[in-house]
Protein backbone atom coordinates (compact mmCIF):
# COMPACT_ATOMS: atom_id res chain seq x y z
CA UNK A 1 0.00 0.00 0.00
CA UNK A 2 1.63 3.77 -0.88
CA UNK A 3 0.11 6.55 1.25
CA UNK A 4 0.23 9.49 -0.98
CA UNK A 5 0.19 13.25 0.93
CA UNK A 6 0.14 16.70 -1.50
CA UNK A 7 1.17 19.86 -0.48
CA UNK A 8 2.06 23.37 -2.08
CA UNK A 9 -1.78 24.29 -3.06
CA UNK A 10 -3.28 27.97 -2.55
CA UNK A 11 -4.85 30.78 -3.61
CA UNK A 12 -2.67 32.46 -6.35
CA UNK A 13 -3.11 36.02 -8.95
CA UNK A 14 -2.89 34.72 -12.90
CA UNK A 15 0.54 35.12 -14.08
CA UNK A 16 1.60 33.80 -10.86
CA UNK A 17 3.55 30.37 -10.04
CA UNK A 18 3.04 27.52 -7.27
CA UNK A 19 4.85 24.55 -6.78
CA UNK A 20 3.50 21.13 -5.40
CA UNK A 21 4.94 18.79 -4.10
CA UNK A 22 3.45 15.18 -3.28
CA UNK A 23 5.78 12.47 -0.74
CA UNK A 24 5.07 9.24 -0.79
CA UNK A 25 5.13 6.67 2.13
CA UNK A 26 4.69 2.80 2.57
CA UNK A 27 6.60 1.86 -0.66
CA UNK A 28 9.70 2.62 -2.57
CA UNK A 29 8.27 4.53 -6.23
CA UNK A 30 11.55 4.22 -7.49
CA UNK A 31 10.04 1.76 -10.33
CA UNK A 32 6.87 3.61 -11.36
CA UNK A 33 6.08 6.30 -12.86
CA UNK A 34 4.30 9.24 -11.13
CA UNK A 35 1.85 11.48 -12.25
CA UNK A 36 -0.36 14.58 -11.66
CA UNK A 37 -4.08 15.19 -12.35
CA UNK A 38 -6.49 17.86 -11.30
CA UNK A 39 -9.86 18.01 -11.39
CA UNK A 40 -12.43 21.21 -11.77
CA UNK A 41 -15.73 21.40 -9.82
CA UNK A 42 -18.06 19.91 -12.51
CA UNK A 43 -15.44 18.03 -14.80
CA UNK A 44 -13.65 14.92 -14.82
CA UNK A 45 -10.77 13.82 -13.51
CA UNK A 46 -7.92 15.49 -16.26
CA UNK A 47 -3.93 14.31 -16.91
CA UNK A 48 -1.87 16.88 -16.29
CA UNK A 49 1.63 15.43 -16.46
CA UNK A 50 4.07 12.98 -15.93
CA UNK A 51 7.48 11.65 -15.36
CA UNK A 52 8.76 8.29 -16.02
CA UNK A 53 10.48 6.05 -13.13
CA UNK A 54 13.93 7.05 -14.69
CA UNK A 55 13.02 10.18 -15.37
CA UNK A 56 13.98 10.12 -18.70
CA UNK A 57 10.48 11.02 -20.53
CA UNK A 58 7.77 13.18 -19.37
CA UNK A 59 4.81 13.77 -20.53
CA UNK A 60 2.26 17.11 -19.77
CA UNK A 61 -1.45 17.35 -21.46
CA UNK A 62 -1.47 20.01 -23.82
CA UNK A 63 -2.95 23.23 -21.93
CA UNK A 64 0.38 23.24 -19.83
CA UNK A 65 2.93 22.61 -22.04
CA UNK A 66 5.70 25.37 -21.32
CA UNK A 67 3.91 26.34 -18.27
CA UNK A 68 4.07 23.41 -15.82
CA UNK A 69 7.32 21.27 -15.23
CA UNK A 70 7.16 17.51 -13.83
CA UNK A 71 10.45 16.54 -11.78
CA UNK A 72 10.83 13.78 -9.46
CA UNK A 73 13.49 12.64 -6.76
CA UNK A 74 13.42 8.89 -6.07
CA UNK A 75 15.69 9.28 -2.87
CA UNK A 76 12.60 11.30 -1.29
CA UNK A 77 9.62 9.77 -3.02
CA UNK A 78 8.61 12.70 -4.00
CA UNK A 79 7.48 14.14 -7.40
CA UNK A 80 7.01 17.77 -7.72
CA UNK A 81 5.10 20.22 -10.16
CA UNK A 82 6.00 23.44 -11.04
CA UNK A 83 3.62 25.53 -12.36
CA UNK A 84 4.30 29.05 -14.06
CA UNK A 85 2.22 31.40 -15.45
CA UNK A 86 -0.98 30.85 -14.05
CA UNK A 87 -4.11 30.89 -15.17
CA UNK A 88 -7.49 31.21 -13.63
CA UNK A 89 -8.32 27.98 -16.20
CA UNK A 90 -5.66 25.97 -13.71
CA UNK A 91 -7.98 26.24 -10.90
CA UNK A 92 -8.66 22.84 -9.39
CA UNK A 93 -7.78 20.19 -7.14
CA UNK A 94 -4.74 18.49 -8.15
CA UNK A 95 -4.20 15.20 -7.35
CA UNK A 96 -1.17 13.08 -7.07
CA UNK A 97 -0.60 9.84 -8.26
CA UNK A 98 1.93 6.51 -8.53
CA UNK A 99 1.33 4.37 -11.32
CA UNK A 100 0.94 0.73 -10.75
CA UNK A 101 2.66 -0.58 -14.00
CA UNK A 102 6.50 -1.22 -13.32
CA UNK A 103 8.59 0.24 -15.43
CA UNK A 104 6.08 1.75 -17.46
CA UNK A 105 7.99 4.88 -20.05
CA UNK A 106 4.98 5.14 -22.33
CA UNK A 107 2.72 8.35 -22.61
CA UNK A 108 -0.86 7.22 -21.72
CA UNK A 109 -1.84 7.75 -18.30
CA UNK A 110 -5.79 7.18 -17.67
CA UNK A 111 -6.85 7.99 -13.98
CA UNK A 112 -7.31 3.96 -14.16
CA UNK A 113 -3.80 2.67 -12.45
CA UNK A 114 -2.34 2.90 -8.85
CA UNK A 115 -2.13 4.80 -6.01
CA UNK A 116 -3.82 8.63 -5.03
CA UNK A 117 -3.55 11.23 -2.67
CA UNK A 118 -6.19 13.04 -1.07
CA UNK A 119 -5.39 16.49 -3.35
CA UNK A 120 -4.54 20.16 -2.99
CA UNK A 121 -6.61 22.62 -4.10
CA UNK A 122 -4.98 25.61 -6.17
CA UNK A 123 -6.72 28.61 -7.02
CA UNK A 124 -6.13 31.47 -9.47
CA UNK A 125 -8.02 34.60 -9.51
CA UNK A 126 -8.05 36.83 -12.46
Amino acid sequence: QVQLVESGGGLVQAGGSLRLSCVASGRATSSYAMAWFRQAPGKEREFVAAVTWNSVWSYYADSVKGRFTISRDNAKNTVYLQMNSLKPEDTAVYYCNVDSRPFYSGNSYPPLYGYWGQGTQVSVSS
